[in-house]
């Protein structure tokens, strides 16, 4: 049974381990710790005895271990030398082969493990021949849950998407009566049906993308460890980086009773002790060599050529330099450090500067019209757009297809709008693609003789399965922060499947801030610390982009933009512009040493001005206006106590214990509380908190345990998003609408919710922000009250009448407009009762019955109304006004 095949892995998962490598008894051996669970006595002693040869055994010990060892039944792994037959449709390549075999080695061992070849060298075929094994060689069907089609087909998949209807059908007439395989789906359908999911024992459980899970505090990852799984294989084609703690998240999701201490791992890997030196290499391949194995495509794929890029230097248009100029002008003080440097205020105008280098028209107000219109504008406009438009024709003309990939959706629509304009046949894929039309997108683009000549992607909405190799060129229109993202593009074109040498074009502005995020980006590959290739650590936050570095790259160009008004791009001939882009990058590759990014403190001069303005006092009451009072050094808290918010309800004891801890804690410190003068009677508090600092104590260890039970009682897998989204469902339904509530909480059951719910409004009083909370919930309240009373108005003036449409009569009194007609009024109020006036969309609704009604068909003025400006948001809502004073007075009166 699945209990069975739990303990037997486990054991021979410690013997494996151990017989590998003593090193191992490192990470064993400390999880004997109290509280934590307990290896039976003699099990215990002979894992530890199977890597320990330094003692000598007496007779009788090795008469037994011999006896043992006769007795016990040996596993033969199975090796495949070629393709097994089970795989259809295609022969796995020899290193999918050695791939397979140690997977069945990793499972035969009851070890979890990270399959991390590079990306397109088939882990999904291999992850499939696996499972297949399984079925064919094992005896062991299922259920696995894959977050992966063709080449197995005797396993039978079941996909579980689409809404909650399909879902809830899938379900009920598939899963739970077990006819199937495997379960493929999402990482978001996953996280809502975790309660189907946590009903069936798994064999597998396979997790492609693994950087998904890399914070074990993350919602996807909490709820994955809450399935029972036999095995687990984690997939990632992007290198594990050096971050500790991640790599310690993975190991502990994969052999959580080997790895169960961040501490221990992280003391084992010191790296003040070890950087430097050869043993920290050794101890971290030592560690992931059983479980990890990566190949990369250079190493193994002799037949896939290496991919060629190339750096397309391109220059600002005349449009592009005066709204780079705008922008740099807007916030000269901090450039100067003049202003106060607020972190959020650099990022913004970081984040404007790459929308100027992109497009213009990305900016409101930059593209010329109403009427807007498709043609040349676009790309002469833009130097990207400009070098693009002169490469495209190029690339088609030699029969290749084009991949391009950009960070902003709003890029990509008006590269839908170029394409449109000169006849180019494209599909899209970004963010907001349902999941079928994206395969039917790649389908049409990868189909034989497709006539589809270009694939329009963002970068980050790659997501997973993307093989675009029917393509051979990759253009990035904007880099990324991360380089790992942009490689990542670049391999849906260059994977085992593609014919032609890859060739990518990166598209650079020069002398502007693009120039210093690519050089940053390439410096982090080149120093990124890749545990599986070099072993090396280095503290993760250097990654970080700081102040000063920000402020340097906004600076980088920024004289030469305010240089000139004149558009810099060039007449040159595309293959002008790809030779010296390519002189380029062999320059920069002999200079390797790019620049560290220190801050340069030079004065940067303004464009001169044709115009006199007061910039001095305008950065004066920008600034004036931005001050804030620093805030106060935040009192010490024990590193190690649990995070309990008030919203967890916890019991008040806990409260009591742990501010009882804080402050034995601050004692032990000598902490000393700081006065603080403008609170009135500040001594008097100062001298009582210090008191009660002074007279603290250690919790017994009564109360210790206490503690420990307390943190189980709250709800403690309701988080601050969870919190949020019920407060602003019983805003939007009323605190009774429970059904309702339950709907807008994603991944809670409707019993999890009521039982929130419950507590929440017996206790809610010792939440730190009930006012505000509460005044938010009783304005949805009374706003759904209003919406009642309006109703009960417009049945009660709609019932009187057996034609309102011509009947109704509307009292104005001296509110009369000018615009509307009574005709208009009554149409408007009798659409509104028949519509439903509380719909979401009652007011598109209503455009369309005004357009479609014959009686307003030459009424321009009240057909021209959109619905956001008027059918009639303004006139409707002085209408619902005058109903609910109906509902108030003497309806008779009013008619």
């Amino acid at each position: 049974g699945y209990e069975e095949k739990v303990q037997t892995d486990r054991t021979n998962r410690f013997e494996y381990l151990l017989k590998q490598t003593e090193l191992f008894a490192h990470f064993i051996q400390p999880a004997m710790k109290p509280g934590r669970p307990r290896m039976k006595n003699d099990e215990k002693q002979n894992l530890l005895s199977a890597g320990d040869n330094r003692h000598r055994r007496t007779e009788q010990e090795e008469d037994e271990e011999l006896l043992n060892e006769s007795t016990k039944t040996t596993n033969v792994c199975t090796r495949f030398d070629d393709s097994p037959s089970y795989v259809k449709s295609g022969k796995m390549r020899d290193y999918q082969v050695r791939g397979l075999n140690w997977l069945i080695s990793l499972y035969e061992n009851g070890i979890n493990g990270i399959l991390a070849d590079e990306m397109g060298l088939g882990k999904t075929l291999q992850t499939i021949s696996l499972l297949g094994y399984m079925k064919h060689y094992r005896t062991s069907p299922g259920p696995h849950m894959v977050l992966f089609k063709r080449w197995v087909p005797s396993l039978r998949a079941v996909c579980l998407i689409g809404d909650r209807e399909e879902r809830n059908a899938l379900v009920r007439d598939v899963l739970l009566p077990g006819e199937w395989d495997v379960c493929v789906t999402s990482y978001e359908i996953l996280i809502i049906e975790k309660a189907v999911f946590k009903k069936f024992n798994w064999r597998y459980l396979v997790i492609d993308e693994a950087h998904r899970i890399k914070n074990e505090k993350s919602k996807l990852s909490e709820i994955v460890r809450e399935f029972k799984t036999t095995n687990r294989l984690l997939l990632t084609g992007t290198p594990l980086q050096n971050n500790l703690h991640e790599l310690w998240a993975l190991l502990n999701f994969l052999l959580p009773d080997v790895f169960n201490s961040a501490t221990d791992f992280d003391s084992w890997f010191d790296t003040n002790n070890c950087l430097g030196d050869t043993k920290l290499v050794e101890r971290l391949h030592t560690v992931l060599r059983p479980f990890l194995l990566r190949r990369i495509k250079a190493d193994v794929e002799k037949t896939l050529l290496p991919k060629k890029e190339i750096k397309m230097y391109v220059g600002l248009s005349k449009m592009q330099r005066e709204w780079y100029t705008k922008i740099l002008m807007k916030d000269i003080d901090i450039l100067n450090s003049a202003g106060r440097m607020d972190k959020m205020r650099l990022l913004n105008v970081l984040m404007q500067l790459r929308k100027c280098c992109n497009h213009p028209y990305l900016f409101d107000g930059a593209e010329p019209g109403p009427p807007y219109t498709t043609d040349l504008h676009l790309a002469v406009n833009s130097g990207k757009m400009v070098v693009l438009e002169k490469l495209l024709p190029k690339m088609k003309q030699q029969g290749s297809r084009v991949l391009i990939f950009s960070q902003m959706t709003r890029v990509l629509d008006i590269l839908e709008d170029y394409c449109m304009w000169r006849n180019y046949a494209y599909c899209r894929l970004d963010g907001q693609t349902p999941h079928e039309e994206r395969q039917i997108s790649i389908n049409a683009f990868n189909e034989p003789n497709s006539s589809k000549f270009l694939f329009m992607l963002s970068t980050r909405a790659g997501g997973l399965g993307i093989n675009l190799a029917t393509a051979d060129v990759v253009i990035l229109y904007d880099s990324d922060w991360n380089p790992q993202v942009d490689l990542q593009a670049m391999d849906r074109a260059h994977r085992i499947g593609q014919q032609k040498q890859v060739r990518v074009f990166r598209f650079i502005t020069e002398n502007t801030v693009e120039e210093r995020i690519v050089e940053r980006a390439e410096m982090k590959l080149r120093l990124d610390s890749i545990v599986i290739q070099q072993g090396r650590l280095v503290d993760p936050s250097a990654n970080k982009l700081g102040k000063d570095e920000m402020l340097s790259i906004i600076r980088h160009g920024a004289t030469h933009v305010f240089a000139s008004k004149e558009s810099e791009i060039t007449d040159d001939d595309i293959d002008a512009i790809l030779e010296r882009g390519e002189r380029k990058v062999s320059l920069d590759a002999v200079q390797t040493n790019a620049s560290s990014f220190l801050v340069i403190t030079n004065w940067i001069e303004p464009p001169k001005r044709e115009r006199k303005a007061n910039y001095a006092v305008d950065a004066y009451f920008r600034e004036a206006l931005r001050v804030s009072e620093p805030k106060a050094p935040k009192a010490p808290r024990p590193p190690k106590q649990p995070n309990v918010q008030d919203f967890q309800f916890f019991p008040p004891r806990l409260f009591e214990l742990l501010e009882k801890e804080i402050l034995f804690y601050r004692k032990t410190i000598g902490y000393k509380v700081p006065r603080n003068p403008e609170i009135p009677n500040s001594a008097q508090l100062q001298k009582e908190e210090q008191t009660k600092i002074d007279e603290a104590e250690a919790l017994a260890e009564e109360e210790l345990e206490e503690k420990e039970n307390l943190l189980q009682q709250g709800f403690t897998i309701w988080n601050k998003r969870d919190f949020n989204q019920f407060i602003k469902a019983n805003e939007k339904w009323g605190r009774d609408d429970i059904e309702n509530i339950a709907r807008e909480v994603e991944g809670k059951t409707p019993e999890e919710v009521m039982e929130y719910s419950a507590v929440f409004w017996e206790r809610c009083n010792e939440l730190q922000d009930i006012e505000k909370i509460m005044a938010q919930i009783e304005r949805g309240e009374a706003r759904i009250q209003r919406r009642i009373s309006i109703k009960k108005a417009l049945d009660s003036k709609i019932g009187r009448y057996k034609a309102p449409f011509h009947q109704l009569r509307i009292s104005y009194g001296t509110n009369k407009g000018k615009n509307y007609t009574e005709e208009e009024d009554r149409f408007l109020i009798c659409m509104l009762h028949k519509l439903g006036f509380d719909k979401e969309s009652v007011y598109d609704e209503l455009r369309q019955c005004i357009r479609n009604s014959p009686q307003f068909r030459f009424d321009w003025f009240l057909k021209s109304r959109t619905a956001m400006v008027n059918v009639g948001l303004k006139k409707i809502s002085f209408v619902l006004q005058h109903l609910e004073m109906l509902l108030k007075n003497d309806v008779r009166c009013c008619v």
